[in-house]
């Protein structure tokens, strides 16, 4: 089925936390796809890492949905909106399937399905210049057509405040057995190794040198040691350089039909801010963490009444072009046979 082995050879570029790629699809015919989340791949050991699950699916959605419209199709959609159990047998959560039908892609279509493909994170230090308030604007109301609020601060205090908190995050992190174990799946130290993978957190895009960060990593004790601690802390404190400017969103959070939402309006975010020539690094790990999230929420005044929640967190501006990160290949994504 070549289209979707075309398409599915761009949209496999979608984002996913720590780069794990947990999207597979079946096709069943030239037109039809079974979507599935890949628990294996997923990241439950955080708090919010199951619900996180569906944010990406989400994500992957809306990037699909770019991809097809680019290539000269709608996509419709029949979404299942359950929730995942980790430890469920079958490792292969049904999301739902989605179908195809042909219409001429328009110039906007192109140029979207070219902002997707351009998209990237970026950990590299960022200018001091702030993004205009025109950008903001048009970032304000994508959140808005998603039922979300889009929030910013370029404060010098509170972004130092916000900054360390995600700092902190990862000594936290490091101090459970869980978290921590996940952290180490996912870490690829050489670059041979993430070519090897195709997937994972590479020390080339984390901007640290991969014996350095394979030896902190490797002694999580150190990190809290006197004299070797301030110094791995100031290392990886030094990837935040030029942090400038943090925007966040505010909204719907409860279920599975609002994480996949609050998914889509994310990718839709990001691509818009892509169009501007904007970076973003999201700082998931601030809002998984139960108490660098609540830190979090304090420090902005978020408003989570309501089954609303701030969701998400990053830092975003001009940069470098940052390195391209590695995605398995488009047979990985692809499942063979008819639907169970």
């Amino acid at each position: 089925m070549p289209i979707w082995h075309d398409i599915i050879d761009d949209a496999r570029r979608y984002p996913s936390p720590h780069n794990s790629q947990p999207i597979k699809v079946r096709p069943l015919d030239d037109a039809t796809a079974a979507l599935y989340y890949d628990l294996d791949l997923g990241l439950p050991a955080e708090s919010f890492g199951i619900p996180f699950g569906h944010v990406c699916a989400g994500v992957f959605l809306e990037g699909l949905r770019t991809v097809a419209a680019g290539h000269g199709f709608d996509v419709t959609e029949q979404l299942a909106y359950s929730e995942m159990d980790f430890e469920a047998r079958d490792r292969l959560h049904p999301l739902g399937t989605v179908s195809l039908s042909p219409r001429p892609a328009t110039d906007g279509d192109r140029r979207r399905h070219e902002l997707f493909l351009s998209r990237q994170t970026s950990r590299r230090p960022y200018r001091a210049k702030l993004v205009p308030a025109d950008v903001l604007a048009d970032v304000a109301a994508v959140g808005a057509e998603g039922g979300h609020r889009f929030r910013t601060t370029a404060d010098a205090e509170a972004v130092h405040e916000l900054v360390h908190i995600n700092q902190a995050t990862l000594f936290s992190d490091l101090q459970n057995d869980a978290v921590y174990d996940e952290i180490m799946h996912w870490l690829r130290f050489t670059e041979q190794a993430a070519a090897e993978t195709g997937d994972g957190l590479s020390a080339r895009a984390m901007l640290m040198p991969g014996p350095i960060l394979r030896y902190a990593m490797s002694h999580r004790n150190l990190w809290s040691a006197p004299v070797i601690g301030p110094v791995i802390r100031s290392i990886y404190l030094n990837t935040m350089r030029g942090v400038r400017q943090l925007g966040w969103l505010e909204g719907p959070f409860e279920d599975p039909r609002d994480f996949i939402e609050a998914g889509r309006t994310f990718m839709r975010v990001w691509l818009t801010l892509t169009a501007h020539g904007v970076h973003l690094h999201p700082f998931g790990t601030v809002i998984t963490n139960p108490g660098s999230h609540a830190a979090f929420v304090e420090a902005v005044d978020a408003d989570e009444t309501g089954g609303r929640m701030a969701w998400m967190l990053f830092r975003f501006g001009y940069s470098a072009t940052p390195p391209v990160a590695h995605r398995r290949q488009t047979s990985a994504m692809l499942l063979e046979g008819a639907d169970r």
